[in-house]
């Protein structure tokens, strides 16, 4: 992957942190400096972590599925994609439900948000990529975002929600769909 691949990848998985964090601008009073750092820690921080221990779960079987390892990737990819397009098209997450930054609510949302980027780390460990960078990428990526989120939230609004996880979808599918093309014609 190019270092723009991985940038795109990491903009499509921050996706639900900053939709996240949009709602849990929403829900703030006053936004100093503590909070936007907070979810940018939480929230940067897990989606590091988890596409870490996804590429470490799919390094240990890869060598029993090489040869379908694009199918895989581009599968779990779109699988992730498509789900964000659809949450978003149906109003399937709620924004959080009070204003709370307690370590516990924050847990939940930052699990929660990054789920799907234990299943883009598997993919990851079928790919020529340096898993260090790209964490790091996407942990940086998302910290940013969900700062902003935060700002944005307690801005303007819901207006944003969905079209960021609609953008995340889209970039995710496009991503896995490019995946497939390549190894497809590389043959």
């Amino acid at each position: 992957m190019t270092i723009w691949e991985i940038l795109l990848l990491a903009v499509g998985v921050s996706m639900d942190a900053f939709a996240v964090s949009i709602g849990k601008g929403l829900t703030v009073k006053k936004v100093t400096f503590r909070e936007p750092l907070c979810v940018a820690l939480w929230f940067g921080g897990f989606q590091a972590l988890m596409p870490l221990i996804g590429y470490f779960l799919g390094a240990s079987f890869a060598d029993l599925v090489t040869k379908v390892d694009h199918w895989i990737a581009f599968g779990l990819l779109v699988l992730i994609g498509g789900n964000m397009i659809r949450e978003a098209l149906s109003g399937g997450e709620e924004k959080p439900a009070d204003s709370s930054f307690a370590f516990k609510n924050m847990l939940l949302l930052a699990i929660a948000t990054s789920i799907d980027a234990l299943a883009v780390g598997v993919s990851l460990a079928f790919l020529q990529v340096n898993v260090w960078t790209t964490v790091a990428i996407i942990g940086l990526t998302t910290a940013a975002f969900s700062a902003v989120g935060l700002l944005i939230g307690k801005k303007v609004g819901s207006r944003f929600h969905a079209g960021a996880e609609i953008l995340g979808g889209v970039i995710l599918i496009l991503i896995g769909l490019k995946i497939l093309i390549e190894h497809l014609f590389s043959l």
